[in-house]
């Protein structure tokens, strides 16, 4: 019994002299003199984050700002250098998602930020507009934004995504089914594209004379993912003034939480063509004019960008005065654009 209790004793013993040393050393180890030296954060990068949205170097304004200057219409080619002297967007609306990498790897080396339009959604203008198209199934479209996604994978762009999509989903231009694929579709888009987080996402939300009710647009909206996103875009391709888009987007944005907005003021100088029988105030109108410049900077709590969405001097449609097919360069009515 004596042998276990010193044993036991023992044991207490080196057990204390232990806890000792383990005190002394953490003492020893936290004066400064002792101290293991701490990492110190690496310094910022030398270059600040691109501020200045991408500019392209060529195109249909550009070439026919050569095209005036050949022909001795110097006034002319000044008139279109007001277009293409300005960050417009790039549409990716078929199949050669290509195009959306080589933009955005363009703009890096350029140190600025590029704004594309993904425009090929299944169903596209209620397949019955003058921009109908899109990809032919769901499945199709699916790949064809994961092709998009890689293509600018570790780029940086501002991403419009699928103009009059939503407002057309909640206009009823859709079956119920089709509706519901929509709506997937795009959460399921907005999904793949902000895994990349140098990519700010804005679902396209109509125009103020489209969805009138603020509340029915922010539900649809809602519908398609947009608290996944970066905010919405309003006024894409068409013409209303920035004030109203500002206070009709501010109204959306209520029902969404202050989602953030931007607006595309490429053709709304002028205000929106009056309405009237036998013409169309959105296709082509006459008397438009250029809007506020692009830019990064708008003086509004909510609006991160005025931008260029609609290239202007791109058809509508052919919705007479021979007007050429949607998406194809104009130069007549480029040339109203920028004299107005």
């Amino acid at each position: 019994m004596a042998r276990h209790r010193a044993s036991r004793r023992g044991k207490l013993l080196a057990l204390a002299v232990t806890v000792v040393v383990a005190v002394t050393a953490v003492v020893w180890l936290a004066r400064p003199e002792n101290s293991a030296p701490v990492a110190t954060p690496a310094p910022p990068p030398s270059s600040a984050p691109p501020a200045a949205l991408y500019v392209e170097p060529t195109g249909p304004a550009v070439d026919q700002v050569t095209a005036f200057e050949a022909a001795g219409r110097t006034a002319d080619a000044a008139l279109i250098r007001e277009i293409a002297d300005r960050p417009v967007a790039a549409w990716i609306a078929d199949p050669n998602t290509a195009r959306a990498g080589e933009v955005a790897a363009a703009a890096a080396a350029a140190v600025q930020i590029p704004v594309l339009v993904l425009y090929y959604i299944p169903h596209r203008d209620c397949s019955g507009g003058h921009s109908a198209g899109g990809a032919g199934s769901a499945a199709e479209y699916t790949a064809w934004v994961a092709a998009v996604a890689s293509a600018l994978t570790d780029r940086r762009a501002i991403v419009i995504l699928e103009p009059d999509a939503v407002a057309q989903a909640v206009e009823d231009c859709l079956t119920n089914t089709q509706r519901a694929e929509r709506y997937r579709l795009l959460t399921e888009a907005i999904t793949t594209l902000t895994a990349n987080p140098q990519l700010s996402v804005y679902l396209d939300g109509g125009n103020p004379t489209w969805i009138t009710d603020p509340e029915r647009m922010a539900a649809g909206l809602r519908q398609a993912g947009v608290e996944k996103a970066a905010g919405f875009a309003l006024n894409v391709a068409n013409f209303e003034t920035t004030d109203a888009n500002i206070t009709y987007g501010t109204a959306v944005s209520g029902h969404l939480e202050d989602a953030r907005f931007v607006i595309d003021t490429s053709r709304n100088g002028n205000g929106p063509a009056v309405k009237s029988a036998g013409h169309t105030h959105w296709c082509n109108p006459a008397g438009r004019a250029l809007g506020d410049p692009p830019t990064l900077t708008t003086g509004h709590s909510l609006v991160d960008a005025f931008l260029w969405i609609k290239r202007p001097g791109e058809s509508d449609g052919a919705c007479g005065n021979d007007a050429p097919e949607a998406g194809q360069w104009w130069p007549d009515y480029a040339l109203q654009l920028a004299a107005n």
